[in-house]
């Protein structure tokens, strides 16, 4: 990777900027034309993504029969403030982005040849896609081994954001700071904020905490539309402990094949399989009753149902013993954290933003998919459909002004 002191890139000018190398970032250069040139940014490592965090997996349509039924997961999870379209636009478009993933080289679990499928809260049935207990990582590093791989894209580590170039309403590129705080400006025909969340600025968060929502800030500086800012999910299931820093998530995948929560009496309290605003409230009530910093998970139901924990759940295994649990013997104690935003910068189907050339994808955008409250596993999907429809509209238009 270079940093942008090894070359004199602001005096060049390219075909689209992009902040961030999650998923959303990755995608949009994969889905974009080898001919075009492509600046990447991202304020950390390459790896250092909330993409790579993500632990339980991804949703997929698995066929006709299952529309009804996904589609009412999503609007009831998000307490039916969705937008309709945008959730009709993510669940049809899921089986291509699955194809897509795999063609990459994605590995997901598969049982005699054929794809393995778990379920989660808030689902009414199985119909997510994973791999092991790090599906992020195993897609994220997936899509970067292949953005790699393309000469017309010039990838920058530890280059942030500062603010972007406009004029008239129309974004023309980016004001990017390098690791000596030197300033340089960057033109752009134009720039995707794939730039993540907002879990930085809490003090307990399962995100990055150099992931403080440069996007929104810098949207709201320069008069671009803004949508739910208040929706903020918070996680039921982190892992306790009393160091400071990212909270370490126990994914939704563990209760969703079979783990129990249970409060300091060792009683149970509430349905695990509810939507995670519903358990996340459940627990702080239980923990205020007990006057207690956290509730008990056991996950040891898991392997009466014949699963081995190593082999399902083995980053979440060497995690939990290195706090000093051994979640096949005993009880872990976990606590709510803050998760992620389904506000944002309002974006349409096509990922368009109030300005002109500028496009928000993944959790710094806000299409409206998740309404109040995301429904498990969507994100990766949601990041995924709509990257892609941002960059077809941007070859789109392309074409349109090349045919004037």
């Amino acid at each position: 990777m270079l940093e942008l002191g090894e070359k004199n890139i602001f005096t060049e000018e390219y075909d689209l900027i992009v902040v961030g190398t999650g998923v959303g970032g990755c995608y949009s250069v994969l889905n974009s034309s080898e001919n075009k040139k492509i600046l990447m940014i991202t304020k950390a490592k390459l790896e250092e993504s909330d993409s790579y965090l993500a632990q339980g997996g991804i949703c997929v349509l698995r066929d006709e029969k299952d529309y009804d039924s996904f589609f009412q997961d999503t609007m009831k999870a998000g307490h039916y403030k969705n937008n309709r379209d945008s959730v009709k636009e993510m669940i049809e478009n899921s089986p291509k982005i699955i194809e897509d993933l795999v063609s990459y080289g994605v590995d997901f679990k598969k049982v005699n040849g054929k794809f393995a499928y778990t379920r989660e809260g808030a689902h009414s049935k199985a119909r997510i896609l994973y791999h092991e207990d790090i599906t992020g990582k195993e897609i994220t590093r997936k899509l970067l081994k292949n953005v790699k791989k393309r000469e017309n894209t010039l990838i920058l580590e530890n280059t942030t954001l500062v603010d972007i170039i406009s004029n008239d309403n129309a974004c023309y590129g980016a004001i990017l700071k390098d690791t000596k705080n030197k300033i340089h400006r960057v033109y752009s025909k134009n720039v995707i904020l794939a730039c993540g969340g907002i879990g930085g600025n809490f003090e307990n968060s399962t995100n990055y905490p150099h992931l403080t929502g440069d996007g929104i800030k810098i949207s709201e500086k320069n008069n671009i539309k803004l949508k739910n800012l208040d929706y903020i999910q918070v996680h039921p299931t982190t892992l306790y402990s009393k160091s400071k820093g990212r909270r370490f998530l126990i994914s939704e995948s563990v209760r969703g094949e079979g783990a129990l929560l249970y409060n300091a009496q060792g009683n149970r309290f509430v349905d695990e399989l509810m939507p995670r605003d519903y358990v996340t409230k459940e627990i702080l009530a239980q923990m205020e009753k007990d006057n207690s910093k956290h509730v008990w998970l056991d996950m040891r139901p898991i392997k009466k149902r014949g699963i081995n924990l190593e082999e399902r759940f083995p980053n979440i295994l060497k995690k939990c013993k290195e706090e000093g649990y051994d979640p096949n013997k005993e009880l872990i104690p976990v606590v709510p954290a803050q998760h992620y935003f389904m506000g944002g910068i309002e974006v349409d189907l096509n990922s368009k933003t109030s300005m002109s050339n500028l496009y928000a994808v993944g959790e710094t955008s806000c299409n409206g998919v998740h309404g109040e409250n995301r429904l498990a596993s969507n994100s990766l999907l949601e990041t995924l459909v709509f990257s892609r429809n941002a960059i077809r509209n941007i070859e789109n238009k392309t074409l349109t002004q090349e045919g004037k």
